[in-house]
């Protein structure tokens, strides 16, 4: 209806613009769309205070009573004063002035602020109400704008917030993907999806691929930054990175993991592309059924104890071949698939030169040794044991004190680290500022010796 009637009234100015003073008029009448005359604002306004003897119960009740009080009022100037008949003086400041102009205000405020009704009664508003009302419609809309926006970035249903789903789509579209399924597994940091390869030659995609979707919210998993910011292969990237940019060097520190955890020939997925923070890996499972974890294989007697010989085997060769220490080495994270134990989630797994690395070794095998004694497996090394056998350290303690001596440890190796670093540096730069002056001495040599030779030609000749 409110586009009728703006139809009509342009129609009508048009209309009194093609008839001009021509005693013949036509009418566009038959053009119009509400079919009823179109008034003016003036005439809407003078017909309503005929109808309603200008007590502001007309049609626009809530503005009569306003423009009503504006009328009557007298006008003040630019000077912020105008005098009254009577010899008094009324300022721009005065209460009911400020009043009535503060309550016409209000009414302009966006429709989630519950004014009331302003036109039935004089409502007159102190600056200090006005003020609070204007901050408080402020703060809500920055606050339905912040909501908007975290709805757009948000992790919903299962890390598939509208950039992942974009993502995705350009990988089906591309067709390394031929298809997505449903999500096979969840936890702190990712979900990860089961997919069916695609026919593309641009990747060696396999048959069954699994979509591992970190999530680009840092809500569950808020102390990723202690396992990235000292691993030296990230440390420079790191620093200039924004939280949600974080998301992307975490899945590109799993994809480098992996691939060298691959090429140490240990078991553990296969990478076929990162794209952003979607990394798509071998599918470890058969038929769309993925391998159990450790925790669910339910696993007695000679399973179980190729279970535990074949981990504490994964701990060491990661340690000694890949220089990596796992960080989260548990039963949630070991597959046991065709009779091997295999390695996922090592996207928090650091160098073993990281300053906390031997602290997180402990911590993964004191899961590994309480897992399995749980399993009622005998001869299980004790966590201790097992780090002494990972790492070659033999110190002294046990539980707290241990930990407390490999803290010490890795802090004097820190600051020894440093020490040799800074001895390394000192040299360079003595060996380049002695290497400078020997050029310098020999550039300043050379055109004696050439003068020399010059003389000596000249008093042969």
């Amino acid at each position: 209806a409110e586009y009728d009637r703006e139809h009509d009234t342009v129609l009508g100015v048009e209309e009194k613009k093609f008839n001009g003073k021509s005693k013949v008029s036509v009418s566009f009448d038959n053009y119009r769309r509400a079919r009823e005359p179109v008034l003016s604002d003036s005439e809407d306004e003078d017909e309503d205070d005929g109808l309603d003897g200008g007590l502001g119960l007309g049609g626009n009740r809530h503005w009569d009573s306003f423009e009503r009080d504006q009328r009557a009022a007298q006008a003040i100037g630019r000077s912020g004063v105008a005098r009254q008949p009577g010899g008094g003086f009324t300022t721009k400041h005065d209460a009911t002035v400020c009043g009535r102009r503060n309550a016409c205000r209000v009414m302009e405020l966006p429709p989630g602020i519950s004014t009331g009704d302003g036109g039935g009664f004089d409502m007159r508003l102190s600056n200090h109400v006005y003020n609070s009302l204007k901050v408080h419609s402020a703060q809500e809309g920055r606050r339905a704008a912040r909501l908007h926006d975290k709805r757009e970035k948000a992790t919903a249903e299962q890390s598939l917030d509208p950039n992942t789903r974009l993502v995705l789509y350009k990988l089906l579209n591309r067709e390394i993907l031929y298809e997505m399924n449903g999500c096979i597994s969840t936890g702190k940091e990712s979900c990860v999806f089961y997919a069916v390869g695609g026919k593309t030659e641009e990747f060696k995609v396999p048959p069954e691929c699994a979509v591992k979707v970190f999530k680009t919210t840092l809500n569950e998993f808020k102390n990723r930054e202690q396992y990235i910011r000292e691993d030296f292969r990230f440390r420079e990237r790191f620093n200039k990175l924004n939280p949600r940019k974080v998301i992307h060097l975490w899945a590109e520190k799993e994809m480098h993991n992996l691939r060298k955890i691959e090429r140490a020939g240990l078991p553990c997925p296969s990478v076929v592309l990162l794209k952003k923070h979607l990394l798509v890996m071998s599918f470890v499972g058969v038929d769309g059924v993925p391998a159990p974890q450790l925790r669910e294989a339910a696993l007695v007697g000679e399973q179980l104890e190729s279970a535990y010989a074949q981990t504490v085997q994964l701990a060491s060769d990661l340690y000694d071949c890949c220089q990596l220490v796992h960080a989260d080495l548990s039963e949630y994270n070991l597959l046991w698939h065709q009779g091997r134990v295999v390695i996922i989630d090592v996207s928090q797994a650091v160098d073993r030169m990281h300053p906390h690395a031997l602290e997180f070794l402990l911590r993964d095998c004191t899961n590994v040794s309480k897992f399995f004694q749980r399993q009622g497996l005998p001869d299980v090394l004790s966590p201790k044991d097992l780090f002494t056998r990972v790492c070659g350290l033999n110190l002294p303690g046990e539980g707290a004190e241990l930990l407390s001596q490999i803290q010490n440890y890795e802090k004097n190796k820190e600051l020894l680290t440093k020490e040799n670093q800074r001895r390394a540096d000192l040299f360079n730069t003595l060996f380049e500022k002695g290497k400078k002056s020997r050029i310098g001495n020999e550039s300043a040599a050379k055109p004696e010796a050439t003068g020399e030779q010059v003389s000596q030609t000249a008093q042969s000749d």
